[in-house]
């Protein structure tokens, strides 16, 4: 049952996955999503076995492929044990036919890692649905026995039960009717399951109850639909009804197991508007970064950002500067979102109005933060790298705001100068001087690569990093191409090496070749 606004529904989950970061993601996704979870991860066949005799589990999370164990095996060991539970596949990147064949085998539901989305609204409908099997093996198991037993069943369900005959009289309804619909079970016997809906609803009822009973079928399945409720004090609500054939004493019955989702629609709505707000952020986002390279006697300039699927804070921009100089920046704002989106379009915009009338990059940099810092949270802040390029002397000076380091690499490849962090991130104090690092004289051949920490810390299935070396190797492979060219290879390098599952930051590259 979802959680509601005071307080987080119990979960138990058994992961089978060899990776805890992985596994630690899952429980971070679940724990946002309403569950209170305790859990326990393992990797082999033996771990899931003591598992399963040791604790009792509500649902059951496996990767697909480990090293010593796999999907299909753990599904294969559950249902060895008779235990129903959710079993969920958490892959990062199984072709449609190997998930099918998993669904065949029994498996409930599969996922990508890279897109967990669905994993809150799965793990709940999977959960709901275990509950309505047992419950429909309880139940069945109930009527043959005794109806005092039948009873007794549904009476401490959570869920509003009804039992209704083929006119939609109530003839059984549980304590929980009265949490959903205020009603207390004594006042429903007797009455028409149409007192439960609005009147706008009642002659669409009578008609498709009565095509169904006319249709002389028995349908034994389960038939989940929204609605909207009618509470006692003609307060309306949203709710989701399960319904069940069953026959007892020669009569055909009907069960319906229905739930107050209202919690869970404001959820959704609230879930839309979020996604309406990285809409927007992204839009700004996007209409921030330059849309063409500059034009500087002796370099080849290009740069690129490469969005996520949640928007970041990722940012460059070429600027001009005094005395013909030109400014090439890369900055990430930590969060997702349309306020780390405007904290980019702010810094942008201090950045380029002190540079009109500023040569020194430091102390630029030491501008914009005075009046950043007034103007970010506690939680906020803006790495930043900011290279000055001269066009006639071929210097290059910089300062770094708390940024990942930048390389100048030479025309054979080797790494020449490594553009280390000259002071703390903008934003923390308004007080921070930044210095500019020494002058750098650059060389026909050298290539400049600025980037910000989407590159290195993309991972990939094996929840690897990609890691500065192999951005490096890149550039390496691709010296001898366009700037434009070298950007494109990075993202194109970083894509293959997280697979199927897109990567999680922004991936933002600048690259300057020296002619």
């Amino acid at each position: 049952m979802a959680a509601t606004a005071n307080s987080k529904t119990p979960l138990r989950a058994l992961i089978v996955e060899d990776s805890e970061l992985d596994a630690r993601v899952l429980i971070t996704m679940l724990r946002k999503g309403g569950y209170d979870v305790a859990f326990e991860r393992v990797e082999t066949a033996g771990g899931m076995s003591a598992a399963l005799a040791a604790k009792t589990w509500d649902v059951v999370l496996a990767d697909y492929n480990l090293p010593e164990f796999s999907a299909p095996a753990a599904l294969e060991l559950l249902q060895k044990t008779g235990i129903d539970i959710p079993f969920i596949i958490i892959s990062g990147g199984i072709g449609e036919d190997i998930a099918v064949a998993a669904m065949k085998a029994g498996a409930h539901d599969y996922l990508m890692k890279g897109n967990l989305a669905r994993l809150v609204p799965a793990v709940e409908r999977e959960l709901r649905e275990a509950a309505h099997r047992a419950a429909r093996r309880q139940a069945e198991q109930s009527v043959r026995d005794s109806e005092m037993r039948y009873r007794l069943l549904w009476e401490t369900a959570t869920d509003a039960v009804l039992l209704m005959d083929t006119d939609s009289v109530i003839h059984f309804a549980n304590p929980a009717a009265e949490n959903v619909f205020g009603y207390r079970p004594e006042e429903l016997v007797g009455q028409n399951l149409t007192l439960l809906l609005p009147v706008r609803f009642h002659d669409a009822h009578r008609e498709s109850f009565s095509n169904y009973l006319l249709s002389g079928v028995s349908d034994k399945r389960r038939r989940i639909m929204e609605t909207v409720g009618l509470r006692k004090e003609n307060r309306e609500v949203a709710v989701e009804i399960a319904f069940n054939d069953m026959e007892f004493q020669a009569r055909r019955w009907f069960v319906a197991f229905i739930r107050d989702i209202t919690e869970r629609k404001l959820a959704e709505q609230e879930l839309r508007e979020h996604e309406e707000q990285f809409r927007v952020a992204r839009e700004i986002q996007q209409r921030l970064f330059p849309k063409g390279s500059p034009a500087l006697a002796g370099y080849d300039i290009a740069g690129a950002s490469f969005p996520a699927e949640a928007t970041g804070g990722d940012y460059f921009d070429y600027i001009p500067m005094v005395r013909d100089g030109l400014g090439v920046a890369v900055a990430d704002v930590t969060g997702h979102g349309l306020g780390p989106a405007l904290l980019v379009a702010e810094t942008r915009a201090y950045l380029r109005v002190v540079a009109l009338n500023r040569e020194d990059v430091g102390e630029i940099m030491t501008r914009a933060n005075m009046v950043l810092a007034e103007d970010v949270g506690e939680n906020r802040y803006v790495t930043l790298m900011l290279a000055r390029l001269e066009p006639t002397t071929r210097k290059l000076t910089y300062a770094s705001a708390g940024h990942p380091v930048c390389y100048v690499l030479g025309a054979d490849g080797a790494v020449k100068h490594r553009l280390k962090r000259t002071g703390i991130p903008l934003g923390f104090r308004p007080d921070t001087v930044y210095q500019r690092a020494g002058e750098i004289q650059l060389e026909p051949g050298e290539i400049i690569l600025l980037l910000t920490d989407g590159v290195e810390e993309a991972i990939s299935a094996k929840s690897e990093f990609f890691g500065i070396e192999r951005a490096l190797d890149v550039v390496r492979r691709n010296r001898d191409r366009p700037s434009a060219e070298i950007v494109a290879a990075m993202y194109q390098a970083v894509r293959v090496f997280c697979g199927d599952a897109p990567p999680e930051d922004d991936v933002t590259v600048l690259v300057v070749k020296v002619l």
